[in-house]
């Protein structure tokens, strides 16, 4: 029996192969703590480190000094939030966010929240995407930050990060996004992208799991300013203490490396058309739809609403044809709705009723109609056999 085709790339991606070739050595020839720079083996995995610092921050247009290395995009929105408003001293405040962003936001905003800094959740538009006015709005003198995420990663909606940061910048106040999703798939140089913090991490990438970044600008206005969420050796800058992991490191940089070659390439535009591929497919049964932006979308994302079925049947009925998952990985399991959907606005039916597609490097046409053939029986033989209500 052949594998399933894997269509949950916003979930993950694989390791590229030339990523882990690069990583290998550092396992074992090349095993020096960085932070020995005394000896030979040190000074190796230090220079490592700091080539993988370069074209991360090339990846993004950002300085070498400006990239912070962390343990995925979750530690990434974490010290942004929580060590800026440490940070400032901020015991009272605001702090507005998106009510679609990842728990990794959500979640420190909430700890905040609890402590008396005030929290805004912006409900988006139809489409998925916040309205940079209903932002403008929520401003006030005692906003501290606002953090909206470049893409969403359940429906892949694109945020016009543009007019927001520049909404932020008319104000003064301080923008931080999450961008685990978008990097690599968008275009982003923050020269010119107005935000002040971006959250980025390997494994959405085709790079190793366990290994991300923040960005913190340190050039043009005043440098942000972020208390370490972790102590220890001083590593990093003093913002995130610990001996460095070079190994993904390195991936995390290889992986960069040929991210850039994807925007470049054309393959984000094979992707998006393998996208359109599978909805044309897909979009002959009755009663489906796609949640989010049609157009302001990820490349490489689908999100559609099967009425009818339930998406947990579906992806038991499809397990040995299509990977694909109902949403966000880390809320794989959960008895309620998606918080996404739900402030999308749709039923409890058809919020249980989705699934997330995610295209990758190594999706082909024929992966595409194997899955299309999957999924329309599937939900065919489910609408007849245990239709809902």
């Amino acid at each position: 029996m052949s594998a399933p085709v894997y269509l949950d790339a916003n979930a993950t991606t694989p390791c590229d192969r030339s990523v882990v070739d690069a990583m290998l050595p550092y396992f074992t020839e090349h095993f020096g703590n960085p932070s020995s720079k005394v000896h030979s083996y040190g000074m190796r995995a230090g220079a490592a480190v700091d080539l993988a610092r370069e074209q991360v921050a090339a990846l993004i247009g950002a300085e070498p000094r400006e990239i912070v290395f962390t343990s995925g995009a979750t530690e990434s929105n974490n010290l942004a939030i929580l060590g800026l408003l440490d940070a400032s001293g901020a015991t009272t405040g605001q702090i507005v966010t998106g009510a679609t962003e990842h728990h990794a936001v959500l979640d420190p905003i909430a700890s905040l929240a609890a402590r008396g800094v005030g929290a805004i959740l912006l409900k988006p538009g139809p489409d998925g995407r916040i309205d940079p006015d209903a932002v403008a709005a929520a401003l006030t003198p005692d906003t501290r930050l606002v953090s909206i995420m470049a893409a969403n990663n359940e429906i892949g909606a694109v945020s016009d990060i543009a007019a927001l940061g520049a909404v932020c910048r008319e104000r003064g106040v301080l923008f931080h996004t999450d961008a685990a999703q978008a990097v690599g798939k968008l275009p982003i140089d923050v020269r010119t992208f107005p935000v002040d913090m971006l959250s980025l991490t390997a494994h959405k990438l085709y790079g190793p799991k366990g290994v991300g970044a923040l960005w913190i600008r340190g050039r043009g206005r005043p440098r942000v300013s972020v208390s370490p969420r972790q102590f220890g050796g001083g590593q990093e800058g003093g913002l995130r203490s610990g001996t460095l992991p070079v190994p993904g490191i390195v991936g995390l940089g290889a992986a960069a490396v040929l991210a850039a070659k994807d925007l470049q390439s054309g393959e984000l535009d094979r992707q998006r058309g393998l996208c359109d591929r599978l909805w044309a497919g897909i979009s002959s049964l009755a009663d489906v739809q796609v949640n989010g932006s049609m157009t302001a979308r990820l490349p490489n994302n689908l999100h559609v609403s099967f009425a009818g079925v339930r998406a947990a049947d579906l992806i038991l009925a499809l397990r040995h044809d299509v990977a694909c998952s109902a949403g966000s990985a880390c809320s794989t399991g959960s008895r309620t709705p998606s918080h996404v959907l739900t402030a999308l606005g749709l039923p409890e039916d058809l919020a249980f009723s989705c699934l997330r597609f995610g295209i990758s490097r190594s999706t082909t046409d024929a992966d595409i109609d194997r899955a299309v053939i999957a999924v329309k029986n599937a939900v065919g033989r489910l609408r007849s056999s245990d239709p809902i209500g």
